[in-house]
C-alpha cells in the first residue's frame, strides 16, 4: 500500500510540475515563448555581467584603485537591480524563469573571466565590451517584444538600454588617454 501511494504521489508531483502556469495574459502562447526565451537569455547575461563586474571590483588594484573600485561597485549594483524585474516580467507573461547557476551557465553569452590577474586597464576594456554587447542584445530583445506587441517589456528594456550605454560610456571614458 505504501509503495502504491509513493508511486501515485510521485506521479501527481510530476504532473503538477509539468502543468502550464495558466497566468492570464493578452499575449499568445507563441509570443510568451519567444519573449520569455529572449528575456531568460538576457537574465543569464545580466547575472554573468554582474558577477564579472563584482569580480573585477574585488580584484581592482593600482593607482586609480579607489575610483575604479567605487565605479565598478556602483555599476554592479545597477546591473543586479535589473535581475528581479527581468525575472518577474517573465513570470507576469506566464512563463518560467531561471532556476539555477547551471541554467545561467548554459544560457549566458557574456564570457566569464577566470584569470588570476587582470590589469585594471584590461578589466575596464573587457567590461566596456561586455556592456556594449549587452546593449546590442537588449536591442534585439526589444525587437522581439515589438514584433509580439509586448509594450510593457519593451518599455522596461528601453530604460535598461540607456543604463547599459551609460555604463559603457563611463568605462570608455576612464580608459581615454
Amino acid at each position: 500500500m505504501k509503495r502504491a501511494m509513493a508511486v501515485t504521489s510521485r506521479t501527481d508531483l510530476q504532473r503538477r510540475q509539468q502543468a502550464p502556469l495558466n497566468t492570464p495574459t493578452g499575449l499568445s502562447p507563441e509570443a510568451t515563448r519567444d519573449i520569455a526565451g529572449a528575456m531568460n537569455a538576457m537574465l543569464a547575461d545580466v547575472f554573468a555581467l554582474y558577477l564579472k563586474t563584482k569580480n573585477f571590483h574585488w580584484h581592482m588594484s593600482g593607482p586609480h584603485f579607489r575610483d575604479y573600485h567605487l565605479l565598478l561597485d556602483e555599476q554592479a549594483d545597477q546591473i543586479f537591480a535589473m535581475t528581479d524585474p527581468i525575472a518577474e516580467r517573465v513570470r507576469k507573461i506566464g512563463a518560467t524563469t531561471l532556476h539555477s547557476i547551471g541554467q545561467i551557465a548554459h544560457l549566458q553569452r557574456t564570457p566569464d573571466n577566470d584569470a588570476d590577474f587582470v590589469t585594471p586597464e584590461d578589466m575596464l576594456a573587457e567590461l566596456h565590451e561586455d556592456n556594449q554587447a549587452l546593449a546590442g542584445r537588449l536591442r534585439a530583445t526589444h525587437g522581439v517584444c515589438e514584433e509580439r506587441d509586448d509594450v510593457a517589456t519593451a518599455s522596461l528594456i528601453e530604460a535598461w538600454i540607456d543604463e547599459t550605454e551609460r555604463r559603457a560610456w563611463f568605462l570608455f571614458e576612464t580608459r581615454r588617454r
